[in-house]
């Protein structure tokens, strides 16, 4: 059984017991949150729409944190520009518990 989620402008193919990395929620590692915006549920047939209006999917929260630095260079040439900027993209780490369908 998997679930399709949406959370923070992207969608997740999640099962029960996968860790997934999302965009930052702000909860403490520990406890609970709960996805209530499920596009797709498939038990064996595909159910959308209306047949998955009430589906809601828990996880607990495993860790937060910031992921590896991105360097951002900008350089034009010719003209003695250039800029570099560093950037640390914050995530939530979650496992998913149950899928209610």
């Amino acid at each position: 059984m998997y679930a399709i989620i949406a959370t923070g402008g992207k969608q997740y193919k999640v099962s029960e017991g996968d860790i997934i990395t999302i965009e930052k929620l702000g909860v403490e590692a520990g406890e609970t949150v709960r996805f209530d915006q499920v596009v797709a549920v498939s038990d064996g047939e595909l159910k959308v729409g209306e047949a998955v209006a009430n589906a809601t999917v828990d996880a607990s929260v495993v860790k937060e944190g910031r992921a590896k630095k991105v360097i951002v260079y900008k350089y034009k040439r010719k003209t003695g520009y250039h800029k570099k900027q560093g950037h640390r993209q914050s995530f939530t780490q979650v496992k998913i518990e149950k899928i209610n369908a």
